[in-house]
């Protein structure tokens, strides 16, 4: 019993930042639409090709559910994988996976479907996360996480205007 207690306050704890203040019943959340999920990988993928690079890129939601991916004609099949990992990442840790290498070698970084390196970034949005982009098949993950920037810039300020 104090178990199930202990769990339950533990998980009121976790939620209850999300709430505006104690007497709010629901929560709004902001979620981009398809077109803007699609123009930001279109975007990455435009950024690299101009580089001669050939990429996959996945755009997912404020969870972390993918909206959309993209794999460029002869980007390697594992670009999409590794991609839709960055992508998800980025999400979940509201932080670009760049910055996340020194977890990479902890339990919380040995996780199935984490990919902490270069090229998975959030989009923030009037300070609320609205999903991520994960770009996967550059040589380095700095060149990754340009392409990825690219993406984001491409949806930003239109985002901005929007809320």
């Amino acid at each position: 019993m104090k178990l199930k207690l202990l769990s339950l306050v533990l998980v009121l704890l976790c939620i209850r930042p999300a709430y505006a203040d104690e007497d709010t019943m629901v929560v709004d959340l902001k979620r981009m639409t398809m077109v803007t999920a699609l123009t930001m990988a279109q975007a990455a993928v435009e950024e690299c090709t101009k580089q001669g690079i050939q990429i996959g890129v996945t755009v997912v939601d404020r969870d972390g559910v993918v909206q959309v991916t993209l794999r460029d004609t002869i980007a390697a099949p594992l670009t999409a994988l590794i991609s839709k990992g960055k992508a998800y990442t980025a999400a979940n840790f509201n932080a670009a996976t760049s910055e996340l290498g020194d977890m990479a070698n902890s339990p919380v970084g040995r996780q199935p479907g984490l990919v902490m390196s270069a090229g998975g970034l959030p989009l923030e949005v009037g300070g609320s996360l609205i999903g991520a982009i994960g770009v996967s098949g550059a040589p380095s993950g700095e060149t990754d996480e340009v392409c990825a920037q690219a993406g984001i810039d491409a949806v930003q300020a239109d985002i901005e205007m929007a809320i």
